[in-house]
């Protein structure tokens, strides 16, 4: 191995300590708790250190829910894939989500609230983004039903999603009825 790789290879794990510590404190404490001293304290670097890898906390958060999009992406392909029918694979699809957003918040929050400097539905968003769709569009679009775009219905679909995570999260919901929601949802809305 050259000096040159080496280095890059150091580069590489430092940023992903940079990324999983920023992770872990922001679902211990929430990001408010996130700082680029704190970080730079917990991974035993100094702040200039942790600055050749991110301009700020903005790009830390971007890098955290693009991580966390490939994890999502994967958890909703995996969880479509054990379903049997189109229904089934959708109803599966929208449990998976609800879970991950219930036992990741701080990731969520990177994805869906916080300002990660991150493009979405626009040429440059990243292939991470792009993947965590084309996961729900997988399924979803299957049971968009006759002359309704499987993006679009995929879209009101996901918000569908988001609000129950969101409003479920906020205490906003009744704790306990996640299924009886998921089934009125792919009840009302997929057709096949």
């Amino acid at each position: 191995m050259s000096v040159q790789e080496r280095k890059e290879r150091e580069r590489a794990d430092r940023e992903r300590l940079i990324v999983a510590t920023a992770r872990e404190l922001a679902e211990r404490q929430g990001w408010d708790a996130v700082t680029t001293r704190r970080l730079a304290e917990r991974i035993e670097y100094s702040q200039p250190v942790l600055y050749s890898h991110f301009r700020g906390k903005r790009e830390i958060v971007g890098a955290v829910a693009l991580q966390g999009a490939a994890e999502l992406a994967a958890e909703l392909r995996t969880a479509a894939g054990g379903a049997d029918g189109p229904r089934a694979r959708a109803a599966a699809l929208a449990r998976a989500y609800l879970d991950f957003a219930e036992r990741n918040p701080a990731v969520y929050d990177a994805l869906f609230r916080l300002d990660g400097g991150l493009a979405f539905a626009e040429e440059e968003t990243p292939q991470p983004l792009k993947d965590a769709f084309a996961a729900l569009l997988e399924s979803l679009g299957e049971v968009a039903g006759d002359n309704v775009h499987p993006g679009l219905f995929t879209e009101v679909f996901w918000a569908a999603l988001h609000g129950l995570a969101t409003l479920t999260r906020a205490g906003r919901l009744p704790p306990g009825d996640v299924g009886r929601r998921v089934d009125l949802l792919v009840d009302r809305l997929a057709v096949p």
